[in-house]
Protein backbone atom coordinates (compact mmCIF):
# COMPACT_ATOMS: atom_id res chain seq x y z
CA UNK A 1 0.00 0.00 0.00
CA UNK A 2 2.90 2.34 0.79
CA UNK A 3 4.25 1.77 -2.71
CA UNK A 4 0.88 2.70 -4.22
CA UNK A 5 0.75 5.87 -2.09
CA UNK A 6 4.25 6.83 -3.23
CA UNK A 7 3.32 6.19 -6.86
CA UNK A 8 0.18 8.30 -6.40
CA UNK A 9 2.07 11.30 -4.94
CA UNK A 10 4.73 11.07 -7.66
CA UNK A 11 2.06 11.01 -10.38
CA UNK A 12 0.28 14.09 -8.97
CA UNK A 13 3.50 16.08 -8.42
CA UNK A 14 4.59 15.42 -12.00
CA UNK A 15 1.17 16.11 -13.46
CA UNK A 16 0.41 19.31 -11.53
CA UNK A 17 3.45 21.65 -11.49
CA UNK A 18 3.29 24.65 -9.16
CA UNK A 19 4.73 27.36 -11.43
CA UNK A 20 2.08 29.71 -12.83
CA UNK A 21 -0.76 27.68 -11.36
CA UNK A 22 -3.84 28.08 -9.16
CA UNK A 23 -3.97 25.99 -5.97
CA UNK A 24 -7.33 24.18 -5.61
CA UNK A 25 -6.64 21.51 -2.99
CA UNK A 26 -4.81 18.26 -2.28
CA UNK A 27 -5.13 14.75 -3.66
CA UNK A 28 -6.88 11.90 -1.84
CA UNK A 29 -6.11 8.22 -2.21
CA UNK A 30 -7.49 5.22 -0.36
CA UNK A 31 -9.30 7.50 2.13
CA UNK A 32 -6.26 9.61 3.04
CA UNK A 33 -5.43 13.20 2.03
CA UNK A 34 -1.83 13.93 1.00
CA UNK A 35 -0.81 17.61 1.51
CA UNK A 36 2.25 16.97 -0.67
CA UNK A 37 0.00 16.04 -3.60
CA UNK A 38 -1.06 19.59 -4.41
CA UNK A 39 -3.63 19.98 -7.19
CA UNK A 40 -2.73 23.16 -9.10
CA UNK A 41 -4.21 24.25 -12.42
CA UNK A 42 -1.93 25.93 -15.00
CA UNK A 43 -3.15 29.49 -15.61
CA UNK A 44 -1.96 29.44 -19.20
CA UNK A 45 -4.48 26.73 -20.18
CA UNK A 46 -7.61 28.27 -18.70
CA UNK A 47 -8.57 29.85 -22.02
CA UNK A 48 -9.31 26.25 -23.11
CA UNK A 49 -12.54 26.43 -21.12
CA UNK A 50 -13.88 24.14 -18.41
CA UNK A 51 -16.73 22.45 -16.59
CA UNK A 52 -17.87 22.28 -12.96
CA UNK A 53 -20.49 19.54 -12.56
CA UNK A 54 -22.23 17.70 -9.74
CA UNK A 55 -25.52 17.05 -8.00
CA UNK A 56 -27.27 19.71 -5.91
CA UNK A 57 -25.57 20.30 -2.56
CA UNK A 58 -22.19 18.78 -3.43
CA UNK A 59 -20.24 22.06 -3.42
CA UNK A 60 -20.27 23.31 -7.04
CA UNK A 61 -20.92 26.93 -6.01
CA UNK A 62 -18.05 26.94 -3.50
CA UNK A 63 -15.71 25.52 -6.16
CA UNK A 64 -16.82 28.28 -8.53
CA UNK A 65 -16.14 30.78 -5.72
CA UNK A 66 -12.70 29.29 -5.04
CA UNK A 67 -11.69 29.42 -8.71
CA UNK A 68 -12.93 33.00 -9.00
CA UNK A 69 -10.92 34.11 -5.97
CA UNK A 70 -7.77 32.42 -7.29
CA UNK A 71 -8.14 34.07 -10.69
CA UNK A 72 -8.77 37.49 -9.14
CA UNK A 73 -5.62 37.13 -6.96
CA UNK A 74 -3.68 36.26 -10.13
CA UNK A 75 -4.85 39.54 -11.70
CA UNK A 76 -7.39 37.93 -14.04
CA UNK A 77 -10.81 39.69 -14.36
CA UNK A 78 -13.81 37.38 -14.01
CA UNK A 79 -17.47 37.50 -15.11
CA UNK A 80 -19.99 35.42 -13.12
CA UNK A 81 -23.52 34.58 -14.24
CA UNK A 82 -25.27 34.46 -10.85
CA UNK A 83 -28.57 32.64 -11.43
CA UNK A 84 -29.27 31.63 -7.83
CA UNK A 85 -28.12 34.90 -6.26
CA UNK A 86 -25.59 33.28 -3.91
CA UNK A 87 -22.28 34.71 -5.16
CA UNK A 88 -22.43 38.27 -3.82
CA UNK A 89 -20.43 37.19 -0.74
CA UNK A 90 -17.25 37.50 -2.82
CA UNK A 91 -17.32 41.20 -1.94
CA UNK A 92 -16.97 40.47 1.81
CA UNK A 93 -14.38 38.71 3.96
CA UNK A 94 -15.02 35.10 4.96
CA UNK A 95 -15.26 33.74 8.49
CA UNK A 96 -12.82 31.18 9.90
CA UNK A 97 -15.21 28.77 11.61
CA UNK A 98 -14.41 25.28 12.92
CA UNK A 99 -15.04 23.57 9.56
CA UNK A 100 -12.71 25.97 7.77
CA UNK A 101 -10.00 25.47 10.44
CA UNK A 102 -10.29 21.69 10.15
CA UNK A 103 -10.08 21.76 6.34
CA UNK A 104 -7.05 24.06 6.37
CA UNK A 105 -5.31 21.88 8.96
CA UNK A 106 -5.71 18.84 6.68
CA UNK A 107 -4.53 20.74 3.59
CA UNK A 108 -1.75 22.62 5.33
CA UNK A 109 -2.73 25.72 3.38
CA UNK A 110 -2.29 29.41 4.13
CA UNK A 111 -5.82 30.78 4.64
CA UNK A 112 -6.88 34.29 5.65
CA UNK A 113 -10.27 36.08 5.32
CA UNK A 114 -10.27 38.14 2.11
CA UNK A 115 -12.71 40.34 0.18
CA UNK A 116 -12.50 40.93 -3.56
CA UNK A 117 -13.32 43.86 -5.87
CA UNK A 118 -16.83 43.19 -7.18
CA UNK A 119 -19.06 44.96 -9.72
CA UNK A 120 -22.76 44.05 -9.87
CA UNK A 121 -24.42 44.05 -13.31
CA UNK A 122 -27.94 43.35 -14.55
CA UNK A 123 -29.80 42.68 -17.81
CA UNK A 124 -33.21 43.16 -16.19
CA UNK A 125 -34.67 45.39 -13.50
CA UNK A 126 -32.27 44.09 -10.83
CA UNK A 127 -30.07 46.86 -9.32
CA UNK A 128 -26.60 47.19 -10.82
CA UNK A 129 -24.79 48.28 -13.98
CA UNK A 130 -27.29 48.06 -16.84
CA UNK A 131 -26.12 45.76 -19.63
CA UNK A 132 -27.64 46.76 -22.95
CA UNK A 133 -26.95 46.15 -26.62
CA UNK A 134 -28.46 47.73 -29.72
CA UNK A 135 -30.35 45.71 -32.31
CA UNK A 136 -27.87 47.00 -34.91
CA UNK A 137 -24.98 45.43 -32.96
CA UNK A 138 -26.71 42.06 -33.18
CA UNK A 139 -27.03 42.26 -36.94
CA UNK A 140 -29.57 40.43 -39.12
CA UNK A 141 -28.06 36.92 -38.92
CA UNK A 142 -27.74 36.79 -35.14
CA UNK A 143 -31.16 38.38 -34.61
CA UNK A 144 -32.76 35.85 -36.97
CA UNK A 145 -31.20 32.97 -35.04
CA UNK A 146 -32.35 34.37 -31.71
CA UNK A 147 -35.90 34.69 -33.08
CA UNK A 148 -35.68 31.18 -34.62
CA UNK A 149 -36.71 32.38 -38.08
CA UNK A 150 -36.60 30.31 -41.25
CA UNK A 151 -34.58 31.29 -44.31
CA UNK A 152 -37.38 33.34 -45.90
CA UNK A 153 -38.14 35.25 -42.71
CA UNK A 154 -34.43 35.78 -42.12
CA UNK A 155 -34.11 37.35 -45.57
CA UNK A 156 -36.82 39.86 -44.58
CA UNK A 157 -34.79 40.79 -41.48
CA UNK A 158 -31.69 41.28 -43.66
CA UNK A 159 -33.72 43.44 -46.05
CA UNK A 160 -34.93 45.65 -43.17
CA UNK A 161 -31.37 46.13 -41.94
CA UNK A 162 -30.21 46.98 -45.48
CA UNK A 163 -33.08 49.41 -46.06
CA UNK A 164 -32.50 51.24 -42.76
CA UNK A 165 -28.75 51.32 -43.32
CA UNK A 166 -29.14 52.81 -46.81
CA UNK A 167 -31.47 55.54 -45.53
CA UNK A 168 -29.49 56.27 -42.35
CA UNK A 169 -32.20 55.01 -39.99
CA UNK A 170 -30.55 53.75 -36.76
CA UNK A 171 -32.06 50.50 -35.40
CA UNK A 172 -31.28 50.78 -31.70
CA UNK A 173 -34.11 49.04 -29.86
CA UNK A 174 -37.01 46.70 -30.59
CA UNK A 175 -39.49 49.50 -31.26
CA UNK A 176 -37.18 50.78 -34.03
CA UNK A 177 -37.14 47.36 -35.67
CA UNK A 178 -40.91 46.89 -35.28
CA UNK A 179 -41.64 50.32 -36.80
CA UNK A 180 -39.38 49.50 -39.77
CA UNK A 181 -41.26 46.22 -40.32
CA UNK A 182 -44.62 47.98 -40.13
CA UNK A 183 -43.48 50.67 -42.57
CA UNK A 184 -42.23 48.31 -45.28
CA UNK A 185 -45.44 46.32 -44.95
CA UNK A 186 -47.71 49.37 -45.36
CA UNK A 187 -46.80 52.90 -46.45
CA UNK A 188 -43.36 51.94 -47.74
CA UNK A 189 -44.42 48.77 -49.58
CA UNK A 190 -44.33 50.32 -53.09
CA UNK A 191 -41.08 52.16 -52.37
CA UNK A 192 -39.48 48.95 -51.14
CA UNK A 193 -40.62 46.85 -54.11
CA UNK A 194 -38.99 49.26 -56.57
CA UNK A 195 -35.55 49.06 -54.94
CA UNK A 196 -35.37 45.86 -52.91
CA UNK A 197 -38.12 43.46 -53.99
CA UNK A 198 -41.39 42.11 -52.62
CA UNK A 199 -41.89 41.32 -48.94
CA UNK A 200 -44.51 38.82 -47.74
CA UNK A 201 -47.01 40.26 -45.26
CA UNK A 202 -47.22 36.83 -43.67
CA UNK A 203 -43.47 36.79 -42.97
CA UNK A 204 -43.69 40.27 -41.44
CA UNK A 205 -46.53 39.13 -39.17
CA UNK A 206 -44.56 36.09 -37.97
CA UNK A 207 -41.48 38.20 -37.21
CA UNK A 208 -43.60 40.69 -35.25
CA UNK A 209 -45.07 37.85 -33.16
CA UNK A 210 -41.57 36.51 -32.44
CA UNK A 211 -40.50 39.99 -31.35
CA UNK A 212 -43.47 40.18 -28.98
CA UNK A 213 -42.32 36.90 -27.39
CA UNK A 214 -38.81 38.31 -26.88
CA UNK A 215 -40.30 41.51 -25.44
CA UNK A 216 -42.38 39.51 -22.96
CA UNK A 217 -39.16 38.01 -21.58
CA UNK A 218 -37.59 41.44 -21.03
CA UNK A 219 -36.01 42.09 -24.41
CA UNK A 220 -37.31 45.66 -24.46
CA UNK A 221 -35.14 46.38 -21.36
CA UNK A 222 -32.05 44.71 -22.84
CA UNK A 223 -32.04 46.31 -26.30
CA UNK A 224 -31.16 50.00 -26.37
CA UNK A 225 -28.56 52.60 -25.49
CA UNK A 226 -26.09 53.21 -24.00
CA UNK A 227 -24.60 49.98 -25.25
CA UNK A 228 -22.29 48.25 -22.76
CA UNK A 229 -18.57 48.39 -23.59
CA UNK A 230 -17.08 44.92 -22.93
CA UNK A 231 -13.70 46.53 -22.19
CA UNK A 232 -15.27 47.65 -18.90
CA UNK A 233 -15.02 44.00 -17.83
CA UNK A 234 -11.21 44.12 -17.84
CA UNK A 235 -10.54 46.37 -14.84
CA UNK A 236 -7.84 45.60 -12.26
CA UNK A 237 -8.17 46.97 -8.72
CA UNK A 238 -5.34 46.80 -6.17
CA UNK A 239 -3.63 44.18 -8.38
CA UNK A 240 -6.73 41.96 -8.20
CA UNK A 241 -8.90 41.22 -11.21
CA UNK A 242 -12.34 42.83 -10.98
CA UNK A 243 -15.16 40.31 -10.49
CA UNK A 244 -18.26 41.28 -12.47
CA UNK A 245 -21.34 39.49 -11.10
CA UNK A 246 -24.29 39.52 -13.51
CA UNK A 247 -27.37 39.26 -11.28
CA UNK A 248 -29.84 36.91 -13.00
CA UNK A 249 -32.13 35.76 -10.18
CA UNK A 250 -35.24 36.82 -12.12
CA UNK A 251 -34.15 35.26 -15.41
CA UNK A 252 -34.72 31.51 -14.87
CA UNK A 253 -38.17 31.70 -16.47
CA UNK A 254 -36.76 33.68 -19.42
CA UNK A 255 -34.34 31.30 -21.17
CA UNK A 256 -34.58 33.09 -24.52
CA UNK A 257 -33.44 36.38 -22.98
CA UNK A 258 -30.60 34.57 -21.18
CA UNK A 259 -29.45 32.91 -24.43
CA UNK A 260 -29.77 36.26 -26.23
CA UNK A 261 -27.62 37.98 -23.65
CA UNK A 262 -24.98 35.23 -23.59
CA UNK A 263 -24.61 35.18 -27.36
CA UNK A 264 -24.50 38.98 -27.48
CA UNK A 265 -21.79 39.12 -24.82
CA UNK A 266 -19.61 36.48 -26.47
CA UNK A 267 -20.05 38.09 -29.89
CA UNK A 268 -19.08 41.54 -28.58
CA UNK A 269 -16.03 40.14 -26.79
CA UNK A 270 -14.92 38.31 -29.91
CA UNK A 271 -15.46 41.39 -32.11
CA UNK A 272 -13.69 43.84 -29.78
CA UNK A 273 -10.81 41.92 -28.20
CA UNK A 274 -7.60 41.56 -30.24
CA UNK A 275 -6.07 38.20 -31.14
CA UNK A 276 -3.71 37.25 -28.31
CA UNK A 277 -2.11 33.91 -29.14
CA UNK A 278 -0.65 31.99 -26.18
CA UNK A 279 -0.72 33.98 -22.93
CA UNK A 280 0.76 33.26 -19.51
CA UNK A 281 -2.70 33.78 -18.06
CA UNK A 282 -6.13 34.42 -19.61
CA UNK A 283 -7.30 37.95 -20.29
CA UNK A 284 -10.81 37.22 -18.97
CA UNK A 285 -12.69 34.17 -17.64
CA UNK A 286 -16.49 33.77 -17.73
CA UNK A 287 -18.39 31.40 -15.41
CA UNK A 288 -21.87 30.40 -16.58
CA UNK A 289 -23.84 28.96 -13.66
CA UNK A 290 -26.91 26.79 -14.40
CA UNK A 291 -25.51 26.41 -17.92
CA UNK A 292 -28.39 24.19 -19.06
CA UNK A 293 -30.54 27.34 -19.26
CA UNK A 294 -28.42 28.49 -22.21
CA UNK A 295 -28.98 25.27 -24.14
CA UNK A 296 -32.39 23.89 -23.07
CA UNK A 297 -34.53 25.91 -25.48
CA UNK A 298 -31.90 26.93 -28.01
CA UNK A 299 -32.58 26.11 -31.66
CA UNK A 300 -30.07 24.07 -33.69
CA UNK A 301 -28.88 27.27 -35.42
CA UNK A 302 -28.34 29.00 -32.08
CA UNK A 303 -26.45 25.99 -30.73
CA UNK A 304 -24.17 26.05 -33.77
CA UNK A 305 -23.52 29.75 -33.19
CA UNK A 306 -22.68 29.13 -29.52
CA UNK A 307 -20.42 26.20 -30.42
CA UNK A 308 -18.55 28.32 -32.95
CA UNK A 309 -18.15 31.18 -30.48
CA UNK A 310 -16.83 28.88 -27.73
CA UNK A 311 -14.28 27.43 -30.17
CA UNK A 312 -13.08 30.78 -31.52
CA UNK A 313 -13.10 33.00 -28.45
CA UNK A 314 -10.15 31.24 -26.78
CA UNK A 315 -7.86 32.90 -29.36
CA UNK A 316 -8.81 36.20 -27.72
CA UNK A 317 -7.41 35.00 -24.39
CA UNK A 318 -10.89 34.35 -22.98
CA UNK A 319 -11.92 31.22 -21.06
CA UNK A 320 -15.47 29.99 -20.41
CA UNK A 321 -16.31 27.65 -17.52
CA UNK A 322 -19.77 26.07 -17.48
CA UNK A 323 -21.38 25.06 -14.19
CA UNK A 324 -24.23 22.52 -14.25
CA UNK A 325 -25.45 19.30 -12.62
CA UNK A 326 -24.36 16.76 -15.22
CA UNK A 327 -21.90 16.86 -18.12
CA UNK A 328 -24.75 15.58 -20.29
CA UNK A 329 -26.48 18.96 -19.85
CA UNK A 330 -24.04 20.36 -22.41
CA UNK A 331 -24.04 19.53 -26.13
CA UNK A 332 -21.30 17.02 -26.92
CA UNK A 333 -19.76 19.46 -29.44
CA UNK A 334 -19.13 21.94 -26.61
CA UNK A 335 -18.26 19.32 -23.99
CA UNK A 336 -15.45 18.10 -26.23
CA UNK A 337 -13.81 21.55 -26.16
CA UNK A 338 -13.47 21.78 -22.37
CA UNK A 339 -9.96 21.33 -20.95
CA UNK A 340 -10.66 21.72 -17.21
CA UNK A 341 -13.15 19.34 -15.60
CA UNK A 342 -14.18 19.49 -11.94
CA UNK A 343 -16.63 16.69 -11.19
CA UNK A 344 -18.45 16.69 -7.86
CA UNK A 345 -20.58 13.76 -6.71
CA UNK A 346 -23.44 12.42 -8.83
CA UNK A 347 -26.38 10.55 -7.31
CA UNK A 348 -27.96 7.39 -8.76
CA UNK A 349 -31.68 7.25 -8.00
CA UNK A 350 -32.96 5.97 -11.35
CA UNK A 351 -31.80 3.93 -14.34
CA UNK A 352 -31.24 7.20 -16.25
CA UNK A 353 -29.07 8.47 -13.39
CA UNK A 354 -26.90 5.33 -13.60
CA UNK A 355 -26.51 5.81 -17.36
CA UNK A 356 -25.53 9.47 -16.81
CA UNK A 357 -22.91 8.42 -14.23
CA UNK A 358 -21.44 5.86 -16.62
CA UNK A 359 -21.29 8.48 -19.39
CA UNK A 360 -19.71 11.04 -17.04
CA UNK A 361 -17.04 8.56 -15.92
CA UNK A 362 -16.12 7.85 -19.54
CA UNK A 363 -15.40 11.56 -20.11
CA UNK A 364 -12.39 11.44 -17.76
CA UNK A 365 -8.87 10.08 -18.30
CA UNK A 366 -8.19 6.49 -17.34
CA UNK A 367 -6.51 6.02 -13.97
CA UNK A 368 -4.79 3.22 -12.05
CA UNK A 369 -5.79 4.67 -8.69
CA UNK A 370 -9.60 4.89 -8.78
CA UNK A 371 -12.68 3.09 -9.98
CA UNK A 372 -14.06 6.33 -11.43
CA UNK A 373 -17.64 5.14 -11.87
CA UNK A 374 -17.81 4.00 -8.24
CA UNK A 375 -15.95 6.87 -6.57
CA UNK A 376 -17.96 9.51 -8.46
CA UNK A 377 -21.02 8.54 -6.36
CA UNK A 378 -19.04 8.54 -3.08
CA UNK A 379 -17.39 11.97 -3.24
CA UNK A 380 -18.05 14.05 -0.12
CA UNK A 381 -19.14 17.69 0.02
CA UNK A 382 -16.21 19.86 -1.01
CA UNK A 383 -14.52 16.98 -2.83
CA UNK A 384 -14.24 16.48 -6.58
CA UNK A 385 -12.50 14.62 -9.36
CA UNK A 386 -10.24 17.06 -11.21
CA UNK A 387 -8.40 16.92 -14.51
CA UNK A 388 -7.12 19.80 -16.62
CA UNK A 389 -4.82 20.50 -19.55
CA UNK A 390 -1.16 20.49 -18.69
CA UNK A 391 1.28 23.07 -20.03
CA UNK A 392 2.02 20.80 -23.00
CA UNK A 393 -1.67 20.42 -23.85
CA UNK A 394 -2.18 16.87 -22.60
CA UNK A 395 -4.68 16.01 -19.83
CA UNK A 396 -3.39 16.00 -16.26
CA UNK A 397 -3.95 12.87 -14.14
CA UNK A 398 -7.45 12.40 -12.77
CA UNK A 399 -7.28 13.10 -9.02
CA UNK A 400 -9.79 12.84 -6.18
CA UNK A 401 -9.30 16.28 -4.59
CA UNK A 402 -10.12 17.71 -1.17
CA UNK A 403 -10.82 21.33 -2.13
CA UNK A 404 -9.62 24.40 -0.27
CA UNK A 405 -12.38 26.57 1.31
CA UNK A 406 -13.10 30.01 -0.20
CA UNK A 407 -11.58 33.02 1.58
CA UNK A 408 -14.57 35.30 1.00
CA UNK A 409 -17.98 35.04 2.63
CA UNK A 410 -19.72 31.74 1.91
CA UNK A 411 -23.08 33.49 1.93
CA UNK A 412 -24.73 36.55 0.43
CA UNK A 413 -24.47 40.25 1.13
CA UNK A 414 -27.30 41.87 3.05
CA UNK A 415 -29.57 44.23 1.08
CA UNK A 416 -27.88 47.19 2.77
CA UNK A 417 -24.38 45.92 1.89
CA UNK A 418 -25.48 45.29 -1.69
CA UNK A 419 -26.94 48.77 -2.10
CA UNK A 420 -23.82 50.34 -0.57
CA UNK A 421 -21.59 48.47 -3.03
CA UNK A 422 -23.75 49.42 -6.02
CA UNK A 423 -23.93 53.04 -4.85
CA UNK A 424 -20.12 53.35 -5.00
CA UNK A 425 -19.88 52.10 -8.59
CA UNK A 426 -18.70 54.48 -11.31
CA UNK A 427 -20.04 52.10 -13.98
CA UNK A 428 -23.56 52.30 -12.53
CA UNK A 429 -23.47 56.06 -13.07
CA UNK A 430 -22.04 55.61 -16.57
CA UNK A 431 -24.85 53.31 -17.76
CA UNK A 432 -27.81 54.17 -15.52
CA UNK A 433 -29.57 56.66 -17.84
CA UNK A 434 -31.31 55.10 -20.83
CA UNK A 435 -30.80 57.07 -24.05
CA UNK A 436 -33.64 57.38 -26.54
CA UNK A 437 -32.22 59.50 -29.32
CA UNK A 438 -33.95 59.97 -32.65
CA UNK A 439 -33.80 56.68 -34.51
CA UNK A 440 -35.80 54.58 -36.97
CA UNK A 441 -38.99 54.69 -34.88
CA UNK A 442 -39.19 58.49 -34.74
CA UNK A 443 -37.94 59.04 -38.31
CA UNK A 444 -40.36 56.56 -39.88
CA UNK A 445 -43.26 57.84 -37.76
CA UNK A 446 -42.68 61.33 -39.13
CA UNK A 447 -42.39 59.94 -42.65
CA UNK A 448 -45.68 58.07 -42.26
CA UNK A 449 -47.41 61.23 -41.00
CA UNK A 450 -46.04 63.21 -43.95
CA UNK A 451 -47.27 60.58 -46.43
CA UNK A 452 -50.73 60.63 -44.85
CA UNK A 453 -50.92 64.45 -45.02
CA UNK A 454 -49.72 64.56 -48.63
CA UNK A 455 -52.24 61.90 -49.66
CA UNK A 456 -55.11 63.76 -48.02
CA UNK A 457 -54.08 67.09 -49.63
CA UNK A 458 -53.81 65.47 -53.07
CA UNK A 459 -57.27 63.97 -52.75
CA UNK A 460 -58.80 67.29 -51.72
CA UNK A 461 -57.15 69.15 -54.61
CA UNK A 462 -58.24 66.61 -57.20
CA UNK A 463 -61.74 66.35 -55.79
CA UNK A 464 -61.35 62.64 -55.67
CA UNK A 465 -61.62 62.44 -51.94
CA UNK A 466 -64.24 59.84 -51.12
CA UNK A 467 -67.32 61.12 -49.27
CA UNK A 468 -67.54 59.97 -45.72
CA UNK A 469 -69.78 57.03 -45.02
CA UNK A 470 -73.03 57.47 -43.13
CA UNK A 471 -71.48 55.68 -40.16
CA UNK A 472 -68.44 58.00 -40.17
CA UNK A 473 -70.73 61.05 -40.29
CA UNK A 474 -72.72 59.70 -37.37
CA UNK A 475 -69.51 59.35 -35.38
CA UNK A 476 -68.62 62.99 -36.05
CA UNK A 477 -72.23 64.25 -35.56
CA UNK A 478 -73.82 62.17 -32.82
CA UNK A 479 -77.57 61.91 -32.71
CA UNK A 480 -79.78 63.33 -29.99
CA UNK A 481 -80.19 59.85 -28.45
CA UNK A 482 -76.41 59.28 -28.41
CA UNK A 483 -75.92 62.65 -26.75
CA UNK A 484 -78.50 61.85 -24.11
CA UNK A 485 -77.01 58.41 -23.53
CA UNK A 486 -73.85 60.01 -22.20
CA UNK A 487 -75.84 61.73 -19.42
CA UNK A 488 -76.60 59.50 -16.37
CA UNK A 489 -79.87 61.32 -15.55
CA UNK A 490 -81.02 61.06 -19.14
CA UNK A 491 -80.26 57.33 -19.18
CA UNK A 492 -82.42 56.77 -16.07
CA UNK A 493 -85.31 58.74 -17.57
CA UNK A 494 -85.01 56.73 -20.77
CA UNK A 495 -85.15 53.40 -18.94
CA UNK A 496 -88.26 54.42 -16.96
CA UNK A 497 -90.11 55.71 -20.01
CA UNK A 498 -89.19 52.56 -21.95
CA UNK A 499 -90.66 50.37 -19.20
CA UNK A 500 -93.99 52.25 -19.12
CA UNK A 501 -94.29 52.30 -22.90
CA UNK A 502 -93.70 48.53 -22.98
CA UNK A 503 -96.35 47.93 -20.33
CA UNK A 504 -98.83 50.08 -22.27
CA UNK A 505 -98.25 48.12 -25.45
CA UNK A 506 -98.70 44.80 -23.62
CA UNK A 507 -101.98 46.05 -22.17
CA UNK A 508 -103.30 47.07 -25.62
CA UNK A 509 -102.42 43.56 -26.87
CA UNK A 510 -104.27 41.96 -23.94
CA UNK A 511 -101.14 40.52 -22.36
CA UNK A 512 -101.16 40.63 -18.60
CA UNK A 513 -97.80 40.56 -16.84
CA UNK A 514 -97.19 37.40 -14.78
CA UNK A 515 -98.02 37.53 -11.11
CA UNK A 516 -95.05 38.66 -9.10
CA UNK A 517 -93.52 40.52 -12.00
CA UNK A 518 -95.17 43.83 -11.13
CA UNK A 519 -92.97 46.11 -9.15
CA UNK A 520 -93.99 48.87 -6.85
CA UNK A 521 -94.46 52.06 -8.83
CA UNK A 522 -91.41 53.96 -7.86
CA UNK A 523 -90.57 55.40 -11.22
CA UNK A 524 -88.93 58.74 -11.57
CA UNK A 525 -92.29 60.43 -12.30
CA UNK A 526 -94.19 58.59 -9.51
CA UNK A 527 -96.75 56.64 -11.68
Amino acid sequence: MAKQSDAFMKKIKEGYPSDGSLFLGCGKFDGDTFPEAKVQIPLSTLNRHGLIAGATGTGKTKTLQLLTESLSEAGVPVVLMDIKGDLSGLAAEGEENEKVKERNKILGGDWSPTSYPVEFLSISKEPGVKLRATVAEFGPILLSRILELNETQGSVVSLVFKYCDDLGLPILDLKDFKKALQYINDEGKEELEKEYGTVSSQSVSIILRKLMDLESQGGDDFFGEPSFDVNDLLHIESKKGKISIVRLTDIQTKPRLFSTFMLSLLTEIYANFPEEGDLEKPKLVLFIDEAHLVFDEASSDLLKQLETMVRLIRSKGVGIIFCTQSPTDLPKEILGQLGLKVQHALRAFTANDRKAIKTAAENYPETDFYDTKEVITELGIGEAFITALGTKGSPTPLVHTLLSPPKSRMGTLTDKELQTSIGKSDLVKKYETTLDRESAHEMLSKKMETIAEETESAEEESGSKKPKSKRAQEKEDPSFVETLSKNPLAREVGRTVAKEVTRGLLGMLGVTPKRGSRRKKTGLFGF
